[in-house]
């Protein structure tokens, strides 16, 4: 039964470790999709700030800005879609940090009925002896 309660503390152990990976894993995949957000962010910015001038622009100059705002525009939509990966992927992992924590606690809860049936036993090996040898062992 020491054995039982062993190998589910181990295994406790295992699932503990499991669950702190899952959580290094869900956080690295949530600030890897926040920090695409804030790139896509910084590109819709500067698109924007692109023609704000005082109106006077060159037809060589605007045709520059012209390219530059549909390259522009081309990178927000890789980064929307970069970003909707970013944040599947983060979703996933948050999906194994709960199945992990799960397991944990099952873990958790096996260990302590293993600990708890090894000292029932215990007591009820105690019980069985006879009244005599239980008062060498120091109970009444």
């Amino acid at each position: 039964m020491k054995g039982l309660v062993g190998r589910r503390q181990r295994m406790l152990r295992v699932r503990h470790a499991q669950h702190a990976l899952a959580v290094v894993e869900t956080m690295q995949a949530r600030d890897a999709a926040d920090q695409i957000a804030s790139n896509a962010e910084r590109l819709r910015r500067v698109r924007e700030e692109l023609f704000q001038t005082d109106g006077s622009l060159l037809g060589g100059s605007f045709a520059a800005y012209r390219e530059l705002a549909g390259r522009l525009e081309t990178a927000g939509r890789q980064l929307d879609g970069a970003l909707y990966d970013a944040r599947r992927k983060a979703d996933e992992k948050h999906g194994k940090q709960v199945e992990a924590n799960r397991e944990r606690e099952i873990a958790s809860r096996l260990k302590d009925k293993a600990r708890a049936d090894l000292e029932e036993m215990i007591e009820a090996r105690i019980a069985a002896l006879p009244r005599y040898r239980r008062n060498e062992k120091g109970e009444p």
